[in-house]
């Protein structure tokens, strides 16, 4: 493995944390951020099924195109500083097209970069040979057989890891534009890549896995999302977050000076303990992290200091994310007023309901929510009778006509319920096929990952 320089410590920023973050961050983080690396994440399971819907649309689409807005703005900052370097996995279910156009912004800015585009995560188009050859890809969650929903499914993409990211760099790219990865790999690949760890050395992996963790999601752990959040200083301002990592694995949590926000060991503890289910056991493909092995320090005035990971060897098997068919949905919403609005908001459901069942459109799932008195804290926030109410009604059905007659069935309430129904300029709601999600695991050894390099 080619090493960057010979170098003990290295700041990695993370300026997005989904796709629709805060626009002006990734920005801010370059200019004020002292990086090395700018990672931008915008990849979730809800966001592979929207670059599903695009691409359904438009096959040159699939990937987030909010990243060729940022790359624009970020070209004049990138001549200024030569050295960094962004890695992204912005190209979402079309890499290929994604680095093709960011190439066409790298040009127009004049600037000499190389990039790398990172392919075979995805593997929709080999599903049928993964199953032929014994690879179930059974749902992780109640064991059901993919063959239920193959012929729906809209795509499938495994998390690769860090390797292929190394390699990339290895290769002199200077930005790294990929499909699915995990989250953290991210921050994992600059670390092995600057430090020449060994794939083996899992307490350094661990580390660089639990400091990706920590930025992967932006603002989070720089004060956004917090439960004190009264505490957070001009979270107008926040700033997102910086992994300043050693070549030992210790590291520090950090924001740019200057910005809003705070880097506390509560908003650490808040991250490291998010979207996790085992903290002694968090899986990637690099490693099995110990989120509970970690000592936190507070830094002085304002940042945390991550010591003492440990790791242990990483699983045989990669995740996989599917998406299928999984019929059509719709929600509308009105808004009830007067000391009796509750009373009214649940009539107007009724009435939906009944006017859809005389209809002979009975949709398979309907719900109702009356946001104000207590809907979306069932059981924990007591139930209350405010003055006006937002009634959201939303059905779901495997036949289009019943969830397009439902979309009509809104409007009505208007002038043929009750009194005191407003809110209701938007219009008719729309209606939108619902693509499902279906985890699952693949063994590694399937998997070749692919890179391709672009000059500018």
């Amino acid at each position: 493995m080619g090493v960057a320089v010979n170098r003990e410590r290295i700041r990695v920023g993370n300026g997005c944390g989904f796709w629709g973050d805060q626009p002006d961050a990734p920005i801010l983080l370059a200019q004020h951020g002292r990086l090395d690396f700018l990672t931008l994440e915008y990849l979730a399971e809800l966001t592979m099924s929207i670059l599903a819907q695009q691409r359904q649309r438009d096959p040159q689409l699939g990937y987030a195109t909010d990243f060729l807005d940022v790359l624009e703005r970020l070209c004049p900052l990138w001549r200024d500083q030569p050295n960094l370097r962004i890695i992204t996995n912005a190209g979402g279910l079309n890499a290929i097209s994604c680095a093709e156009r960011a190439c066409e912004i790298v040009r127009r800015h004049h600037l000499r970069k190389r990039i790398a585009i990172v392919v075979g995560d995805d593997i929709q188009p080999r599903l049928q040979e993964l199953l032929a050859s014994g690879h179930s890809l059974a749902h992780l969650d109640t064991g059901q057989p993919l063959e239920t929903v193959i012929d729906r499914v809209v795509c499938a993409n495994v998390y690769l890891g860090a390797q292929p990211i190394v390699a990339a760099l290895d290769q002199g790219a200077e930005l790294v534009i990929t499909g699915r990865v995990a989250d953290a790999s991210l921050t994992v690949a600059p670390a092995i890549w600057t430090f020449g760890w060994s794939w083996t050395d899992w307490d350094k992996l661990a580390a660089a896995t639990i400091a990706g963790h920590l930025i992967e999601c932006g603002a989070q752990v720089t004060g956004g999302l917090f439960s004190d959040w009264t505490s957070v200083p001009d979270l107008a301002n926040v700033g997102y977050p910086i992994a300043e990592l050693e070549w030992d694995g210790t590291f520090r949590i950090l924001r740019p000076e200057s910005s809003g926000g705070m880097v506390t060991i509560n908003t650490v503890r808040e991250q490291l303990l998010y979207e996790v289910g085992d903290p002694s056991a968090y899986i990637t493909p690099e490693v099995i992290a110990d989120f509970t092995s970690v000592t936190l320090r507070a830094l002085e005035p304002d940042g945390v200091e991550v010591r003492a990971a440990q790791g242990k060897p990483a699983t045989e098997t990669y995740k996989v994310s599917i998406a299928y068919k999984d019929g059509y949905i719709c929600s509308g919403q009105v808004v009830l007023t007067g000391h009796d609005a509750a009373d009214k908001a649940r009539l107007c459901a009724d009435i939906v309901r009944s006017r859809l069942h005389r209809a002979g459109y009975e949709p398979q799932e309907y719900n109702v929510e009356l946001l104000g008195t207590g809907d979306t804290l069932p059981g924990i926030w007591p139930r209350t009778r405010p003055p006006e109410v937002v009634l959201r009604l939303t059905a779901w059905d495997p036949r289009r006509p019943v969830i397009e007659r439902f979309a009509r069935e809104i409007a009505p309430l208007v002038t043929s319920g009750p009194s005191g129904v407003c809110g209701y300029a938007t219009g008719r709601p729309v209606v939108r096929e619902v693509f499902a999600y279906w985890p699952a695991l693949l063994d590694k050894s399937t998997i070749k990952p692919e890179i391709h390099m672009l000059s500018t």
